[in-house]
């Protein structure tokens, strides 16, 4: 069971997102808060996997995720706001929010965002990977974590989507056997681009056998066609 604190000082926008997350059976939404102090009391009381929270919304701050996301590692923070720039989007995944989305993306994201964050994986909707890349900010320098020479951190939930587009599947064929949406897989797809800094899925195939995350035995290179 994941449970999770829906923070927004809107009572619609609570509603909505709570009756989004109900749709999920493993899904407990553990409080609704509509202030900094009421969810640092719920944080105290209770124990908590995923914060959904709207930090621009009336009340809030991105004080209280940056102090407990020290803390408490096993809390996920995950931002939903209205639009943004990309500067106040780098902000709060500095200040040790771990994905963010915006309250205009699919449904299916949503639900995504706080499945992903539980596991650990970090979550961009399309819009907001969108408008960090128009402002040339890289996602992957955003980590409150110290940096290291490791070079680029593929997820778990990435490498099995690149597993899958090497071997020929579609993006529909991927959410189905993966259990997410079709705009996730998407969004894992852009992202995984990114990282690598490639543009096309046969830069991704070459990673994938480069990397042994596939055999070059297990699907054929259709000819190029001009």
């Amino acid at each position: 069971m994941t449970k999770v604190i829906i923070a927004d000082s809107n009572f619609i926008v609570r509603a909505g997102l709570r009756s989004i997350l109900a749709q999920e059976s493993d899904f407990a939404i553990v409080a609704e808060v509509k202030s900094d102090e009421e969810l640092l009391e719920v944080l105290i009381a209770f124990d908590v996997d995923v914060v959904l929270m709207d930090f621009t919304s009336d009340g809030f701050s991105l004080d209280i995720a940056q102090r407990f996301s020290k803390k408490n590692l096993s809390i996920s923070w995950v931002a939903i706001t209205g639009d943004q720039s990309g500067a106040v989007m780098a902000g709060a995944l500095r200040a040790g929010f771990r994905s963010y989305i915006q309250k205009d993306c699919d449904f299916h994201e949503i639900i995504d965002a706080v499945k992903e964050s539980h596991r650990g994986d970090r979550f961009f909707c399309g819009k907001v990977i969108d408008q960090i890349r128009k402002e040339n900010i890289s996602v992957d320098d955003l980590s409150m974590e110290v940096n290291s020479c490791a070079g680029v951190v593929i997820s778990e939930r990435e490498l099995e989507v690149i597993k899958y587009i090497a071997e020929g599947y579609t993006n529909l064929e991927i959410a189905n056997l993966l259990f997410l949406s079709q705009h996730t897989v998407n969004t894992h797809r852009k992202n995984i681009m990114q990282k690598l800094g490639v543009n096309n899925t046969a830069a991704i195939v070459m990673y994938a056998v480069k990397t042994k995350l596939v055999s070059p035995n297990k699907f054929l290179f259709s000819p190029v066609v001009n």
